[in-house]
């Protein structure tokens, strides 16, 4: 929980339909990440079941939504294509401000949209080991949501 604080992440929630256990909020990463609590990664490659392959191409899919997503963002607003080169505090801000003024400008455009851009997003990295275990137990519960029938899509498995 006090990664989450530092994190300033929403409080953990069930998954839509399920009562329990409340699941935390987490980032999607690929395999250059350290598995953690709040940071999933794919399965390693070899001898997956059906379940973890399903899991790792829905994993894959929500990463490919967010880069899609930041590649449209930075596409706009080019100080994004490049190492940003201010403080800390200075970056986020001048991130979140692309994002309200790309926001701003799909509104008024006609789109609907939701500012999802409410979290302070700092570096406080958990200790490998544990992280790596809280992670894995973590993961697990996110495989066996999408093989359920709340969880799962009507077309996954014709899909990996």
């Amino acid at each position: 929980m006090l990664l989450d604080k530092a994190l300033d992440l929403p409080d953990h929630t069930t998954l839509p339909g399920t009562t329990s256990p409340a699941m935390p909020f987490v980032f999607v990463a690929d395999e250059a990440f350290a598995l953690g609590k709040n940071l999933m990664r794919p399965y390693s490659s070899r001898g997956l079941s059906i379940a973890r392959r399903v899991f790792n191409y829905r994993l894959t899919r929500a990463r490919r939504v967010v880069e899609c997503a930041f590649g449209i963002l930075a596409n706009k607003w080019r100080f994004l294509h490049t190492p940003i080169h201010l403080k800390l505090e200075t970056a986020i801000s001048a991130v979140k401000a692309a994002c309200v003024l790309h926001n701003f400008v799909r509104a008024r455009d006609g789109y609907n949209f939701e500012d999802s851009l409410s979290h302070s997003l700092q570096s406080h990295l958990p200790s490998v080991a544990r992280g790596h275990r809280q992670g894995a137990a973590v993961r697990e519960q996110f495989t066996a949501y999408c093989m359920s029938p709340h969880g799962a899509l009507p077309w996954q498995l014709e899909a990996i």
